[in-house]
């Protein structure tokens, strides 16, 4: 039963799907139940383990990398205010399970018979920097380039965009 109320905790309306933005798309319990209570679910569904569809944020929260979901709200903010004045960048609102979204580059996707998946750029609780970059690619999603958060995402944006 736990697996069922995890799901419904970050379950999303369905009019998210036109998100334009992380901050659209903080409508679940998740994002609004007091944390003891979220942090309690999501260790019993299983917290740590990969299998458990969750976002980002609370994962560096029950790993204790991260002050507070607010902080989290912040990065993600943060990194859609940098993107999205930007031309080029799309945000897409329909992330796996429990995620916040993502950017992708249009220009990177290529054209015709050239197409390729776009560089895109998530939000990661795979390191404190919480931003990662996947390079356009064609095949296999190349491994994550760190970004060692906004400053530096704002910093690497002309070697990011170069490719095209």
């Amino acid at each position: 039963m736990v697996g069922l109320e995890w799901s419904q905790a970050i379950a999303l309306p369905l009019v998210t799907g036109d998100a334009a933005s992380p901050a659209d798309l903080r409508v679940a319990w998740v994002h609004r139940a007091p944390l003891d209570q979220v942090l309690a679910l999501y260790r019993a569904a299983g917290g740590g383990d990969a299998s458990v569809p969750s976002p980002w944020w609370l994962r560096a929260l029950a790993d204790g990398t991260l002050d507070s979901r607010e902080a989290g709200f912040r990065i993600e903010d943060r990194v859609h205010n940098l993107l999205s004045r930007r031309p080029g960048w799309e945000f897409v609102p329909w992330a796996a399970g429990g995620e916040s979204g993502y950017w992708e580059f249009m220009p990177s996707e290529g054209t015709g018979g050239n197409r390729r998946t776009p560089t895109t750029i998530v939000n990661t609780s795979r390191h404190t920097g919480w931003i990662d970059m996947f390079p356009a690619h064609e095949a296999a999603a190349p491994d994550p380039v760190a970004i060692d958060g906004p400053a530096a995402l704002r910093a690497r944006l002309g070697e990011i965009e170069a490719v095209r």
